[in-house]
């Protein structure tokens, strides 16, 4: 599907009018077509071998949702956004983790695995038994967060507020949604949906640095 580009102004538009919010109005929620791109844009976000090691849970259960509120500080944007999305980072990368990335890439492209055997030993040499795979939560951890950011910015162009929320405890988590059983451990969220018209930090102007500071041209 090929598109038109977005305008430098606007893409920066939206990117000076998206804030951290802190308060949602829990009146408004996000129109199905409009989270159905959201999620597309989690899933279409690039990760290191393209292995995608995590999974986004959607919230949207009003309990479930309250649940996580002690063990976010007691901040409540869990339950007044309109959707709350955990970002869970694999625990541990697997040969099977590999072999059923390999048979969807096997699929999807018209080959077959066999032919993907150079492209395994290369996966299985760093991401199961070498460097990365010595280090895989934190590894999928860094790849989540990419996601986040993805995911972000996706919103901000069509509109939508979000909140991404490290002020949580991720034991507590785990255990809320089960994620340990799941080989997967909560590492990040993000709150979705509408600003509230008391939210005073929206009118705030944005603190950054300047260029000059910031970015070092060689």
């Amino acid at each position: 599907m090929k598109s038109a580009p977005i305008s430098t102004d606007t893409l920066l538009g939206q990117l000076d009018w998206r804030y951290a919010t802190k308060k949602f109005d829990p009146a408004k929620r996000i129109a199905a077509a409009d989270w159905a791109a959201l999620e597309q844009a989690l899933i279409l976000t690039p990760t290191s071998y393209g292995l995608q090691p995590y999974k986004f849970l959607v919230l949207t259960d009003p309990a479930l949702r309250a649940q996580l509120v002690p063990a976010s500080w007691g901040q409540t944007q869990p339950v007044d956004c309109s959707h709350y999305v955990v970002f869970a980072a694999r625990a541990k990368n697997t040969e099977a983790d590999v072999d059923r990335y390999l048979a969807l890439m096997a699929a999807v492209r018209g080959t077959t695995t066999e032919s993907l055997a150079g492209f395994k030993k290369v996966l299985m040499g760093d991401v199961v038994d070498g460097p990365r795979g010595e280090v895989s939560l934190e590894w999928a951890a860094r790849q989540a967060y990419i996601a986040l950011g993805n995911f972000m910015t996706a919103a901000a162009l069509i509109g939508v507020d979000t909140c991404p929320m490290e002020g949580f405890e991720p034991p507590q988590y785990d255990e809320i949604l089960g994620l340990p059983a799941q080989g997967f451990r909560a590492v990040v969220a993000c709150a979705a949906g509408y600003r509230s018209a008391e939210d005073k930090y929206a009118a705030l102007p944005k603190v950054r640095f300047p260029a000059d500071v910031m970015i070092d041209r060689r």
